[in-house]
């Protein structure tokens, strides 16, 4: 029992701390935008009266002419081939939003990143989706578990079963989270290749939040190690220390018959009669109760046998 109040509590506070540190990095990424960032390259916009910049100037026809220039002549000029007709504007996509800078204004525009996906592959997202939220859900049951081992210790084999449901929660989070980010990573790229054509990236790398999902996969994993290695190494001392108990526990009761045999056969036995072996012993003091009992009815062997531990004690 002593063992088991003494539980390694540096390797549950570190398993804690991993794990809230894992729990606030994957909600930090879910809830963010930026698993992705890149440029698209879209056309700039035609210069007018409120945009002066990054735009593409057509000459203007005066008001005689206006009737002999068509609007085809126009739209053909302002989409001629080259870079300098073309603007490289940043995005950046999450799970949930795609976001987008605008050409006319500093705020961005933001779409939904499940209507931009291919319907092929919206299925795929939905799980990753939940997976992630699974994710969270069970990293936040390990973490209510550990919490209450570190405060419940009043009863020690409790808290051994909390850390052990913790670390099966904590390997099951893990894997999940480690799904849940490969599925989305597919769907981004499928959705490069076949989403809008108004939206599909010229470059793209992963972002911040891609990174603090993996960091927070990183952390749950080394959280459940921590709790196995706490539960598995508690387990082995307790069987150890309870093994040594038992044999030397069994190696006193031992030496403690022998010395009882050695006893009663030194008592009862004649004189020029010696015991050879222990077995020999058995089979006398079997022998030396019948005898006892058929001749003196009204004496207790107890009594014989206590006073002959108490005479001569080994």
């Amino acid at each position: 029992m002593e063992l088991l109040k003494g539980l390694p509590l540096r390797r549950t506070f570190l398993a804690v701390i991993l794990n809230l540190l894992a729990l606030t990095l994957s909600t930090t990424a879910l809830l963010g935008s930026y698993w992705c960032t890149g440029t698209q390259k879209v056309p700039k916009p035609l210069c007018g009266k409120s945009k002066a910049s990054q735009c593409v100037g057509v000459p203007m026809p005066s008001d005689a002419d206006t009737s002999n220039v068509s609007s085809e002549d126009t739209v053909h000029y302002s989409w001629e081939t080259g870079d300098d007709r073309f603007a490289f504007r940043y995005f950046h996509t999450g799970m949930w939003l795609s976001c987008e800078e605008s050409m006319e204004g500093p705020e961005e525009k933001c779409r939904s990143f499940i209507e931009l996906s291919p319907p092929a592959e919206r299925g795929i997202l939905w799980l990753s989706l939940g997976s992630e939220m699974l994710y969270i859900s069970l990293l936040l049951i390990s973490f209510i578990l550990l919490m209450v081992e570190i405060l419940h210790t009043g009863n020690p084999v409790c808290g051994m079963k909390l850390n052990a449901f913790a670390a099966v929660s904590s390997v099951l989070s893990g894997l999940l989270g480690m799904v849940a980010h490969m599925m989305y990573t597919q769907v981004f790229q499928a959705t490069v290749n076949l989403g809008p054509e108004d939206w599909r990236p010229h470059t793209w790398d992963y972002g911040w939040a891609f990174y603090m999902a993996w960091a927070s996969f990183t952390c749950c994993m080394a959280s459940a190690v921590t709790t196995l290695n706490t539960y598995t190494k508690t387990i082995l001392e307790f069987k150890r220390n309870h093994i040594k108990g038992y044999d030397g526990s069994l190696k006193d009761h031992a030496q403690h018959h022998q010395c009882f045999i050695q006893q009663i056969s030194s008592y009862y036995e004649p004189k020029g009669k010696a015991f050879h072996s222990v077995s020999e012993g058995v089979d006398f003091y079997t022998d030396l109760q019948q005898k006892i009992l058929q001749r003196e009815p009204e004496l207790d062997l107890d009594e014989v046998l206590g006073q002959t531990i108490g005479e001569d004690c080994c």
